[in-house]
């Protein structure tokens, strides 16, 4: 009986010791397991620190006189050689020491991507990091008097069109012609069908000859573009035209700027830089001319208005009108006379404006009796040699850069922002010499996708972001 009660206890003790055992070998495994999981992990985070590292040195190295021109974050792809390469990239990356993994390129935004999109939201990043949103908001309520004015335009371009047509038709119904001597209405016909520039421009004041080639310019020719969707990573918020328009006025100069020209070697493409964005056309005078003729059409129809609420201007237009018609003897024709003075009152008026904004003074956006320049005796002899009304300035006015704010204000952003980035382009080639520069070769936004080897044929997959913002 003894016997079998001490092998029973043998065996219980073996079979303890095999439970502790197994449980001792199990606990090793784990501990071995979990520092071969935090070896691993060691590893990844080493892998990881080292692409991070060499990704934020690659874009350390921005492209300098692109933030200090135009306040903006780029990483030129080409390095300066004028040939865009990814594997330029690559060399870098490995450069400051990512070079032990295989890299690709996942997705990438260059800031020419989607008509300029990139460069609205750096803009958008801008304005609030140095205005904030006051500015914008202390714009915004004159912002809306702009939009009505600009409609206003329009519907007094037909309006005018409708009251000529009018006036001739009456002509021709009652066999009739208004007198060609002293008929103001004669001189501003003549006026519209000749360049507005010429009767404008200051005669101290040159215009500038310079052009360029429209075709070498960025959205002109084939692009350079980037690749995926960065939607998780950005707001996607661009620049209002009010932000927008804060940004160019700081950054470009127009035909009233104070700076002065550059005559050396590294003169700009084009003088009139602010013109340029409005107009889009290849010359200093094609662009000036553009936007004169937008500056007569929002500065008409105040003028207009102004005149229907003077009585008395209203009677001095319809004196006018019973002499020009005074052997017509038709009411209708005299009526039709009369608006069509005002009409070309207007203009006249509107062309001393113009004439005093690029001399430098302010024109208010409303007139009233004080503030109106041009006398209707006066509108026959507007244009002829030697007679020159230049206006008045105005204390509470605006100026020709407020015009010009009120223009980018009414264009579309996508359409500014295209012709911005030209511009930027030609200006860092031709002012700073820098012929390899296109702006379709300047990275915004980037996203890698690295692989790399740990041990025992273990291989690490991950991406790694960065974006200016």
């Amino acid at each position: 009986m003894k016997v079998q009660e001490s092998e029973t206890l043998e065996n219980l003790r073996g079979e303890m010791t095999a439970f502790l055992a197994l449980i001792f070998i199990l606990l090793i495994s784990f501990a071995g397991s979990l520092m071969e999981s935090v070896s691993i992990q060691s590893a990844k985070n080493y892998r990881r620190a080292d692409m991070n590292r060499a990704v934020e040195s690659v874009f350390a190295e921005y492209q300098k006189e692109m933030l200090e021109e135009f306040d903006l974050f780029v990483l030129e792809g080409s390095y300066e050689s004028g040939s865009y390469s990814k594997d330029r990239i690559m060399d870098r990356l490995s450069y400051y020491g990512a070079g032990n993994m295989e890299h690709s390129i996942k997705r990438m935004e260059i800031i020419t991507d989607r008509g300029g999109a990139p460069f609205l939201e750096q803009v958008n990043q801008w304005v609030k990091h140095k205005y904030g949103l006051d500015k914008l908001d202390g714009l915004l309520g004159e912002a809306q008097n702009w939009k009505s004015q600009s409609e206003e335009a329009k519907k007094f371009q037909k309006e005018e069109e409708n009251q000529n047509q009018t006036l001739e038709d009456l002509l021709k119904e009652n066999e009739q012609q208004l007198p060609t001597e002293d008929n103001p209405l004669n001189t501003v016909s003549g006026l519209k069908n000749s360049p507005l520039l010429n009767l404008v421009m200051p005669k101290e004041k040159t215009v500038s000859a310079k052009s360029v080639e429209l075709s070498s310019m960025v959205f002109h020719r084939s692009l350079e573009e980037g690749y995926g969707d960065f939607q998780d990573v950005s707001d996607g918020t661009g620049a209002s035209s009010l932000a927008l328009g804060v940004y160019l006025l700081e950054h470009f100069k127009s035909a009233v700027s104070k700076e002065e020209s550059d005559t050396g070697a590294a003169a700009s493409a084009l003088e009139y830089e602010l013109e340029y964005i409005l107009g889009g056309k290849g010359s200093d005078r094609e662009n000036l001319e553009y936007v004169v003729q937008r500056l007569l059409a929002i500065r008409v129809v105040p003028n207009y208005i102004y005149l229907q609420s003077d009585s008395a201007k209203k009677a001095e237009a319809r004196a006018m009108a019973l002499t020009l018609c005074t052997l017509l003897a038709v009411p209708a024709i005299t009526e039709a006379v009369m608006q069509a003075l005002l009409f070309a009152w207007a203009f006249g008026e509107s062309v001393v404006d113009i004439r005093a904004l690029l001399d430098g003074r302010k024109v208010p956006l409303t007139k009233d009796r004080q503030s109106w320049q041009l006398q209707l005796s006066a509108l026959s002899r507007l244009g002829e040699e030697g007679e020159w009304n230049s206006g008045q300035d105005s204390e509470k006015g605006l100026d020709y850069t407020d015009y010009i704010r009120i223009l980018l204000f009414l264009q579309n952003t996508g359409q500014t922002a295209r012709r911005s980035l030209n511009l930027m382009e030609q200006k860092l080639r031709t002012e700073k010499g820098f012929t390899w520069f296109r702006a379709d070769y300047c990275i915004t936004k980037i996203e890698f996708e690295s692989v790399c080897k740990l041990r025992r044929g273990i291989n690490y997959r991950f991406a790694t972001y960065f974006g200016y913002n």
